[in-house]
């Protein structure tokens, strides 16, 4: 996605901030794959919103897709679209949503690419909750998943960019404006507001343990109660928090502009350690799976670390910046670069096991579902890929 807000570039917005951050009822570690291991096919084989089931954007029920066949990935299908696509899709019951650069929301059929339905209603990241579409433009919009009548909508402060993350019948989301918001799911009602020192921008909501963790341009982690909004603690980092914050056996992993990632304590806001990148950490979220954190730098790099220690493990350096979120599946990170391509990386090793040169950067972060990998590329197409 690329809307007006979007030219207020990691850049600026670092200057400015010197000047002056599916649905289980369990988010995070044993505790959510217990329950959802006893789910519906349905509800494992999907991506329903940008943190999928566990707040850590990792897919452990991907059996199709592996280390020894990755490699045989070929583009299935793609579609062309009016504008550049920054927002990462949402699949669910053979169905790809997405909100993209030219102003529309489109859903997809996932097997083939084939136009079911678009909406005229903005650009923005989504989620998917029980037969609803949420996306967030200027304004919040829940659509029916089905033919994407709006049901209803709801002004959150101007144009933002921000993904929904939508658990238990309520929606969380942060705003231009300096408040993270949840709303009542079925019809949009404001259940709480928390406003921020600045802008809350590009930023996922985690929820966890029946806590939100966000953070906000002013520099800032915030852990609010899920119910009320009341703030729990808050830690402050060296410069604006345009990450999304993952969530994995207790403890916070989340990237600033001030080039460092934190993991730190979920209960407390306790740091328990960071580590320096060559650059900023911009858009592209943590991802967490099997005791290791994957993530992405504007130098270049994509970055594992040990969880419990922040220990260099492996980096790959791509051809340009990284703020794609990478997805986890099956011992393979997939994560878009700014040189046009998207990757296949051996999680335990960083070897590069597969490449997909798309025509424009990919800023969007991928999905994994089914043994097929989507994405959006700046050159205004949805790519899917498979198996020979």
């Amino acid at each position: 996605m690329k809307s007006n807000a979007r030219s207020w570039t990691p850049i600026a917005r670092q200057v400015c901030v010197v000047g002056v951050v599916l649905l289980s009822t369990f988010c995070f570690g044993q505790a959510e794959a217990s329950v959802s291991a006893g789910g519906s096919p349905t509800t494992q084989a999907a991506w329903r919103q940008f943190h999928r089931l566990n707040m850590a954007r990792f897919n452990e029920f991907e059996s199709v897709l592996n280390v020894n066949n990755v490699g045989n990935l070929e583009q299935k299908w793609s579609y062309r679209t009016g504008g550049e696509i920054w927002p990462s899709p949402v699949v669910a019951n053979d169905v790809v949503y997405i909100g993209l650069g030219d102003k529309n929301m489109y859903a997809l059929k996932a097997s083939n690419g084939a136009k079911l339905w678009s909406a005229s209603i903005g650009s923005g990241f989504s989620a998917l909750a029980n037969g609803v579409v949420y996306l967030e433009s200027n304004v919040l919009y829940a659509l029916k998943a089905s033919n994407g009548r709006t049901i209803w909508s709801r002004n959150i402060g101007g144009e933002n960019g921000n993904p929904p993350t939508v658990l238990n019948g309520v929606v969380y989301i942060g705003s231009l404006d300096s408040n993270v918001y949840a709303l009542k799911a079925s019809n949009g009602a404001l259940l709480w507001s928390f406003t921020t020192g600045r802008a809350v921008y590009d930023v996922s909501p985690a929820v966890a343990n029946g806590v939100v963790y966000v953070g906000s341009s002013d520099g800032n982690i915030y852990a609010l109660n899920a119910k009320t909004g009341a703030k729990l603690w808050s830690y402050t980092t060296g410069n604006a928090v345009s990450s999304s914050a993952s969530v994995s056996n207790g403890v916070v992993y989340i990237g600033s502009l001030d080039k460092n990632l934190y993991a730190l304590n979920a209960k407390t806001g306790a740091k328990l350690w960071s580590y320096p990148t060559g650059d900023i950490i911009a858009y592209s979220a943590p991802a967490v799976a099997n005791g290791v954190v994957y993530f992405g730098s504007r130098d270049s790099n994509v970055y594992a670390l040990n969880a419990s220690s922040g220990a260099l493990l492996w980096s790959y350096a791509t051809g340009n910046f990284v703020d794609s979120a990478p997805a986890v599946a099956n011992g393979i990170v997939y994560i878009g670069s700014g040189d046009h391509k998207l990757y296949a990386l051996n999680a335990s090793t960083g070897a590069l096991l597969w490449s997909y040169t798309t025509g424009g950067n990919v800023h969007s972060s991928p999905v994994v579902v089914n043994g097929m990998v989507y994405v959006g590329s700046d050159d205004g197409k949805v790519y899917a890929f498979g198996l020979k």
